[in-house]
């Protein structure tokens, strides 16, 4: 017989060999995990540039969609099949953009008629201000002939890149007019299939929570878009009015041109002022009667500003200045002007879904606006139920 092992010197409170435990958790050094964050942003952005040309078309389509999916579902009440209410709303945008096309194809060639006039003026007052220079600082005027041949030289040679920029530019903008319009249809004929898609990756407790937050981002879509129609219209209007009792030739065609720039927030109405400005500085020859035009446009941008806007959006879009403007700048520099025109809807609803968790409700608040340092009042019209919470209620009693 052997003797019994002696048990003294053994370690205790081993677990047995059967007994599984959950693996330890390895936490992350927060300078690891903020190198994997700045990596993956800007793998985003590199693809988000490369893929421009795909990814621009479909999010102008999913806006649009967005404005004319009440138009759709009112002519769907009205017994029209899906495709033709469609098929219906599509064509009345499309007759909207030819009309304004034409209203500003012929304002643009009557002003093509007077450039002669224009340029013109605009030497004879360059050769003043040489004058005035060489008198001043004894700077050496140039000629008119030093002038043209400078000029002709700068567009022999920017000609070749002009006309490349000229034929894929033309050639972006036929391929947008034809995606976009092809896009818009698939996301209307298609919403029930997406909205099935999309529940796929919810759970059924949550599926409420998810459907209020997309029709928050509908709303703040419908109403950022509508809201900017108004007031582009409200905003012609006023400048028209202003430039014609100043008597500047094309008023109406500047004026609606400065409007529509002003969906470029905060740039696009510098740039549409300058142009009537210089215009009417060249034709009249008064410095006065051009910080007119300028003082007309920044009156009513006041106006727009600080009432027509919030009058008209209220509390549906409500992002600060300081994030538009950040926006606004990234979005210009990863996608140029269109970036800028998206950029303002698409922190909209960034902010949204920001709002809609918890654990990232701060960064929705820090893109908010805030009046006074007091939160915004909630709009009670956002509690009423939306078109998604809606199809969720059809679904659940059929």
């Amino acid at each position: 017989m052997f003797p019994r092992p002696n048990t003294l010197n053994q370690p205790r409170n081993l677990p047995s060999p059967t007994q599984t435990h959950a693996p330890a958790e390895v936490k992350q050094a927060p300078v690891v995990y903020y190198t994997f964050l700045l990596i993956g942003l800007s793998l985003l952005v590199l693809v988000l540039r490369k893929l421009d040309s795909v990814l621009l078309p479909i999010l102008f389509a999913a806006l649009l969609a967005v404005l004319l999916l009440p138009l759709v579902t009112r002519l769907e009440r009205w017994k029209f099949p899906r495709i033709w209410a469609i098929i219906v709303a599509l064509l009345l945008v499309i007759g909207t953009l030819v009309g304004l096309f034409y209203l500003f194809g012929s304002q643009i060639m009557s002003l093509r008629e007077e450039l002669p006039k224009l340029q013109a003026k605009s030497v004879q007052y360059f050769d003043q201000i040489q004058q005035w220079a060489h008198a001043k600082f004894g700077y050496e005027p140039m000629s008119k002939e030093q002038l043209i041949d400078s000029s002709m030289k700068s567009v022999k040679s920017s000609a070749g890149g002009f006309l490349g920029s000229t034929l894929s530019t033309t050639a972006g903008i036929l391929s947008v007019t034809t995606l976009v319009p092809i896009y818009i249809f698939c996301f209307l004929y298609y919403r029930d299939h997406m909205r099935q898609f999309m529940f796929r990756f919810v759970a059924p407790d949550k599926r409420t929570s998810v459907l209020h937050t997309m029709d928050s981002i509908q709303t703040v879509v419908q109403a950022y878009i509508q809201g900017l129609l108004t007031v582009i219209v409200i905003v012609s209007v006023l400048n028209a009015i202003g430039l014609l009792v100043l008597g500047v030739k094309f008023a109406v065609f500047f004026a609606i041109f400065a409007s529509v720039l002003a969906i470029i927030p905060y740039i696009g109405i510098l740039v549409g002022s300058a142009i009537p400005a210089l215009v009417t500085l060249v034709e009249t020859g008064s410095p006065g009667k051009a910080a007119a035009v300028v003082g007309v446009f920044v009156f009513v941008q006041f106006l727009e500003g600080n009432f027509i806007t919030p009058m008209i959006t209220g509390s549906k879009v409500s992002i600060n200045p300081m994030a538009a403007i950040i926006a606004l700048i990234l979005g210009g520099e990863l996608w140029g002007t269109p970036g800028m025109i998206l950029s303002i809807p698409l922190i909209a609803v960034i902010k949204v879904l920001l709002d809609s968790s918890k654990a990232t409700e701060p960064w929705g608040f820090l893109l908010g606006d805030v009046t006074d340092g007091e939160d915004t009042k909630k709009d009670t019209s956002d509690d009423q139920p939306g078109f998604f919470a809606k199809a969720l209620r059809m679904v659940k009693r059929t």
